[in-house]
């Protein structure tokens, strides 16, 4: 067989992503879950000196010397959040994560993001692809999949927070796990959004008979089978986060929790399981970030961080949802007990969801072939 060194690569636009399934959140979830079964036993490599790290930001000073140096706004950031999945996969890729809250004052996505995929074993890239939907559907799926191991097999309600697009995609993934949602409890800051996902869930779901807008977060939670909190904010004091208290949960209760959130000192406590979605994750974001870190990331996750090393919490309460995957810890164990799970989002996810897109692409021909090099000048 005769080498060649010419290398093209396949543009995939946001079109293109959809029309190669980015938006299919049953397959998501199901890509998700073989994601997790990967990360318990070990086949993955993410950035940092322990390889769990969520990625590298550029930050800003609050005062600099040069004028147009970009301040740091609220939910500014430059990112880059690379990965390497085995298994089936066997792929690497980097998503490019660029977000400015001040973007939706010129009509744009708060964050626009770009993935590139590459080959694993010369690094020569496979696909550059519009990432916001990949993005939105593999952080959606991922409460999804906690849904289908720790949601109740009869769940019906859900209590939402926050209506926007990591709303929407969440309530994909948990009608995905638990077919037989049927009534939604909704709550948002903007009548512009809740009107949004209103008219979302009924075209894309018309088996769901009742939505419900609430004004409270305990009307939100009260009731409901399956919480999350999907809300955007500021970040730095947690009794401005959104509050959950144990008083709130009906029994069975499931709490997947993707943004800010803080909860009561009921739901510290031993009875109530604490699972999350990477332990790896947290215990290197808690080496890299300033103390408490629950100030600086506003997941329940870093909450228990900090309890941890501050004496309140024994490290052995949190559970790993891959190792619950695996059988290795019990999924739901029976229909009163409570669950929370902390989301964080790692990139490990996006190299799972861009190669499955990547692969159905290839098979359907879509998107726009580029070339790199016939014969690269530098060798």
């Amino acid at each position: 067989m005769t080498a060649t060194t010419k290398i093209d690569f396949i543009y995939l636009s946001e079109p293109d992503m959809i029309a190669a399934g980015v938006t299919d959140m049953p397959a998501c979830v199901d890509t998700m879950e073989a994601m997790f079964k990967l990360l318990h036993i070990g086949d993955y490599r993410m950035a940092g000196p322990n390889s769990d790290s969520h990625g590298a930001m550029i930050t800003f000073p609050q005062q600099s010397p040069f004028a147009t140096m970009p301040k740091p706004t609220a939910d500014r950031r430059l990112m880059a959040m690379p990965a390497y999945l085995g298994g089936d996969f066997q792929t690497c890729g980097v998503k490019w994560y660029g977000s400015n809250i001040a973007n939706r004052e010129k009509g744009l996505p708060r964050s626009i993001l770009m993935m590139t995929l590459s080959d694993i074993d010369t690094g020569a890239p496979l696909a550059h692809m519009s990432a916001n939907l990949l993005s939105a559907y593999r952080t959606g799926a991922i409460p999804g999949v906690g849904a289908r191991y720790l949601a109740r097999k009869d769940a019906r309600v859900i209590g939402l927070l926050g209506p926007g697009v990591m709303g929407k995609t969440s309530t994909a993934a948990f009608i995905a796990a638990r077919p037989g949602i049927d009534t939604i409890k909704v709550k948002g800051r903007g009548q512009a959004s809740l009107e949004s996902y209103i008219g979302w869930v009924k075209e894309t779901f018309p088996q769901i008979t009742s939505i419900q807008v609430v004004d409270s977060i305990e009307e939100l939670v009260r009731g409901s089978d399956i919480i999350s909190y999907c809300n955007s904010g500021e970040v730095g004091d947690p009794t401005k986060y959104p509050l959950v208290k144990r008083e709130w949960l009906k029994p069975g209760a499931f709490l997947a929790m993707p943004a800010s959130c803080s909860l009561d000192d009921g739901m510290s406590g031993a009875d109530v399981r604490k699972v999350m979605d990477s332990i790896g994750l947290y215990e290197a974001w808690y080496e890299e970030v300033p103390k408490p870190s629950h100030h600086v990331i506003p997941l329940v996750g870093m909450r228990f961080m900090d309890m941890i090393a501050n004496g309140q919490m024994d490290k052995n309460e949190l559970e790993d949802l891959g190792a619950i995957i695996c059988g290795d810890t019990p999924a739901r164990r029976n229909d009163d007990e409570i669950i929370v799970m902390s989301v964080g989002g790692m990139p490990v996810e996006d190299v799972a969801w861009a190669t499955t897109v990547y692969r159905n692409a290839l098979e359907k021909g879509i998107g726009v072939k580029l070339n790199l090099w016939d014969q690269p000048v530098l060798r």
